[in-house]
């Protein structure tokens, strides 16, 4: 069997694929592979085709091309080539999301260079985000663009380094995934709630309402950097609120800061069919309005223990640290029917980090650099609602 590939370039227009259908079908041509697209109105289509016998394809099509403005080639392809191509498509595919306020176009340069170093090829790029306002400002939702990348076995964790090294370096986030069947069809969302969900350290907000700010925060940050076990360091920081006034938790509970692209992130999630959980290390008392007011299915966090109207300073078990988010993680997962391929997690600290490690889809969402390093994925320069660029939805498909 003779095979050709057929190269078709021009200005889009209504009635092209139809009549140089005509033309192959004409010629007697089976398709055997087909991919078009069209950008700023110019179409780009390329068919693989098998031929039984001669015939005189190359003039049918051309004859069909000038007909509709197009420019029309008929290459050959040696058997050499075919099965090149055919090895080439059953290698792995991963997919590398760039994401940031505007894409520099030197990223391209790099992420062309980073990919050629660890012997991939780039198969398919197209952008995920809507069109930059013609005002000349940054697109409402950030840019991001997704790249299709196939090549044999690499080593991934060295191409997330430098692909991370690299995305610091511009101002890009550069996240790397490897395909599969799951990557659009997960159906569990957890999430770490302090300075995840919302924009401060509840904790340290009670604590400088009480009076002992600074030392309560340094314990955090001392945790939150992996110096501390994270049941030790709540501890001594539960200990210190002893004698605060429960209609403090009150006041901040209607005032939690949000963070960016949290409540489009959750109607989304909602819309598609996503089930939610705040899984946390901070407190019910905060994950519970949270709940109420953006619709999370359930919430995990610690209770503070209150009498007489005062925070205690006792440490109710168990606490959830960062084994305990993992397993409640898992455990959801379980009840719900899902794998854990199926699952997505979100946080900001080294006490997520198994859990985002337990996860199908693990992201450090503006994290400290050892968590970013650590963690499989991390997206620092826009909103969280950039999660759903990393699932792999388009701007046209989601709901503002």
């Amino acid at each position: 069997m003779k095979r050709c590939l057929i190269r078709t370039t021009g200005v889009a227009r209504p009635g092209q694929l139809a009549e140089l259908g005509k033309a192959l079908a004409k010629s007697g041509a089976r398709l055997l592979d087909i991919n078009q697209s069209v950008t700023f109105g110019m179409l780009s289509l390329e068919a693989l085709v098998g031929l039984d016998h001669d015939s005189a394809l190359e003039t049918t099509l051309s004859e069909a091309g000038d007909a509709l403005g197009l420019d029309v080639q008929a290459i050959t392809v040696s058997a050499e080539d075919y099965h090149r191509w055919s090895v080439e498509a059953s290698q792995p595919r991963f997919i590398l999301t760039l994401l940031a306020p505007r894409l520099p176009a030197g990223i391209l340069a790099e992420v062309g260079g980073l990919t050629a170093e660890f012997g991939l090829t780039v198969e398919l790029i197209h952008r995920l985000s809507g069109r930059e306002p013609l005002d000349g400002e940054a697109p409402v939702h950030g840019a991001c663009v997704e790249c299709w990348l196939r090549g044999e076995e690499t080593n991934l964790e060295a191409l997330r380094e430098k692909a991370l090294a690299l995305g610091v370096q511009h101002g890009v986030d550069i996240a790397l995934q490897e395909d599969s069947i799951w990557r659009r069809h997960r159906r569990l969302v957890c999430f770490d709630m302090d300075s995840t969900l919302i924009q401060t350290e509840v904790i340290d907000e009670l604590a400088r309402r009480h009076g002992v700010g600074e030392e309560v925060a340094e314990v955090t940050e001392r945790a939150m950097r992996g110096e501390l076990y994270f049941q030790e360091s709540f501890r001594e920081r539960m200990s210190k609120l002893a004698g605060l006034d429960e209609s403090v938790l009150a006041d901040i509970a209607a005032n939690l800061p949000l963070m960016e692209g949290v409540e489009r992130l959750m109607v989304n999630l909602k819309h598609l069919g996503y089930r939610t959980a705040i899984i946390s290390g901070g407190f019910t008392y905060f994950a519970r309005h949270l709940q109420e007011t953006l619709g999370f299915d359930e919430i995990h966090a610690n209770e503070l223990v209150i009498e007489n109207g005062k925070v205690s300073g006792e440490v109710q078990t168990p606490i959830i640290d960062a084994e305990r988010k993992a397993e409640l993680l898992e455990q959801i997962a379980l009840r719900e029917g899902l794998t854990l391929d199926q699952t997505i997690a979100v946080g900001d600290g080294a006490n997520d980090l198994k859990m985002l490690a337990q996860a199908g889809l693990g992201i450090a969402f503006r994290a400290k650099p050892m968590v970013r390093a650590q963690a499989r994925q991390a997206i620092s320069t826009l909103g969280i609602d950039a999660v759903l660029y990393l699932i792999g939805y388009r701007q046209i498909d989601l709901l503002d």
